[in-house]
């Protein structure tokens, strides 16, 4: 019987998660990335966003747990410094409408660290339980087939690998001697390639048009610095001041994230016309000039680890792949490379996630050959793209210097209820907790519209609004210490 392969265009979580949903049902899995992967959790060049605040969501969790059954991801996490932290009760939350209260519910527990240790103990984890998937660095340069069917890929070796790189075994002839990319074949390709993704072209160039994209820009910048842990503080919660899409000026906000090591990430986030400074005085500056100055006065005598980092890589972008009239049979294209999203909602690794968790399950019930299975699980993923997208964009076209979208009738009663049932959730769990339900995509905005939702967003919050942040009598402490 002729060996299967599949090969996965990205080594991040997307690509590595793709990785582990196809090693099931195929003898060899190629993963392909452009970066040289390092063997300890540390920032690579390939990934903009790496050095600012990442969440793992419990949708995004879930969906690794059973896509990685013989692992125990989550226990590797913790053992490696991560945070686990309960949303209802570990988390200081002010919203535009009041501070979110502190509930005993440990309810939408969500994973917190740095990027890089999660990719990390992700690939350990799925390089560890699949013997069958095997890393390489090579460029991806082109889908091969037709617009029926993708048989492969070509690739060609990173400039800088040289000439003795390794190199993805069983590719159709050896490599070209003069450079050209070589061909690899293959009986399933996922493009798990992130927010540099070429699958448009690609697919143009097999013969499949007008594929519909949109983009949705606030110009939102981020600035993230990390801090050491004041001492006495390594259980502070998780720490948000939202920004207000509701004012008519530029939303500004701000986070503390709890991660490995001992340290604090603290990443400000501006739209455009108020994006945080790199500078680090004027960082401090921005944070205690936020609607609450909590997060500045937290950092304000805390030991700074590393500069001030910025990005603008920040958009929503989404490619209706799954709306394209003719799809190719074994192709998809997964995370990222489907959609991106604003990062101030942290919900891209777990789209990813979700994304992969729709693969597995489609090739357990079907199979490689399955007619029609990649259009099938295209459209599956889509279903948790789409939730994350409407709470991105519905969001971000009400600031002002918006690009790409402006708010539509629709988007003003998306946008009224909403706030209506944060302002209830302000003061009731049951309106909290369908919000997290939706934002950590533990089930899609449908949600929302439950008559328990629906009936406590009419009744308002039963209790009144907070006139500060809900801190426990050791976190006043913390805090009147520190400054």
């Amino acid at each position: 019987m002729k060996s299967t392969r599949a090969v996965v265009i990205g080594a991040g979580p997307a690509g590595l998660l793709a990785a582990a949903a196809l090693a099931p049902v195929v003898d060899h899995v190629v993963v392909l990335d452009r970066d040289e992967l390092p063997d300890a959790p540390e920032h690579r060049r390939g990934v903009p966003q790496d050095r600012h605040a990442h969440l793992l969501m419990p949708g995004g969790l879930e969906a690794i747990e059973r896509l990685l059954p013989r692992a125990d991801v989550r226990k590797d996490l913790l053992a490696a410094g991560a945070r686990e932290l309960a949303l209802s009760s570990g988390m200081l939350a002010l919203t535009p409408d009041g501070w979110f209260r502190r509930w005993r519910h440990h309810s939408h527990v969500t994973i917190t660290c740095s990027r890089p240790l999660l990719e990390w103990v992700v690939r350990r984890a799925v390089l560890g339980t699949n013997a069958n998937v095997e890393v390489h660095r090579a460029r991806v340069t082109g889908l091969r087939g037709s617009a029926r069917r993708v048989l492969g890929v070509t690739v060609e070796p990173c400039a800088d690998a040289g000439s003795d790189a390794p190199f993805p075994a069983g590719h159709c002839g050896h490599r070209p001697a003069d450079g050209r990319p070589a061909a690899l074949d293959a009986d399933w390709v996922v493009d798990a390639s992130g927010r540099g993704t070429r699958v448009v072209p690609w697919l143009e160039a097999l013969g499949i048009h007008g594929i519909a994209a949109k983009d949705v820009d606030s110009g939102l910048a981020n600035a993230t610095r990390v801090y050491r842990t004041p001492s006495g503080a390594q259980e502070w919660p998780l720490t948000l001041i939202q920004p207000d899409p509701y004012s008519g000026r530029p939303g500004r906000s701000g986070m503390i994230v709890p991660i490995e090591n001992d340290r604090w990430m603290v990443s400000l986030g501006g739209m455009r016309g108020s994006e945080p400074p790199s500078d680090p005085d004027a960082f401090l500056e921005y944070a205690l000039a936020l609607p609450s100055p909590l997060v500045g006065r937290l950092i304000a005598a805390a030991e700074p680890l590393t500069e001030v980092f910025t990005s603008h890589s920040t958009s929503n972008s989404r490619r209706y792949l799954d709306k394209v009239r003719h799809w190719p049979d074994r192709f998809v294209a997964l995370g990222d490379a489907a959609a991106t999203f604003n990062p101030l909602y942290g919900q891209g690794m777990s789209v990813a996630a979700l994304g992969a968790l729709a693969l597995a399950e489609a090739l357990a019930d079907g199979g490689l050959d399955t007619p029609g299975l990649a259009r099938g699980v295209q459209r599956a993923a889509a279903r948790s793209v789409e939730a994350a997208w409407t709470t991105a964009v519905s969001t971000d076209v009400l600031y002002p210097g918006v690009e790409g979208g402006t708010p539509t009738a629709a988007d003003r009663l998306t946008a009224a209820y909403s706030r209506r049932l944060t302002r209830t959730a302000t003061g009731s769990y049951v309106a909290a907790s369908a919000l997290w339900d939706v934002t950590t995509l533990r089930t899609g905005p449908a949600r929302l519209m439950r008559p328990g939702a629906i009936l406590a967003a009419l009744a308002g919050p039963p209790l009144p609004p907070l006139s500060g942040p809900p801190l426990t009598d050791r976190e006043r402490a913390i805090l009147s210490a520190i400054g």
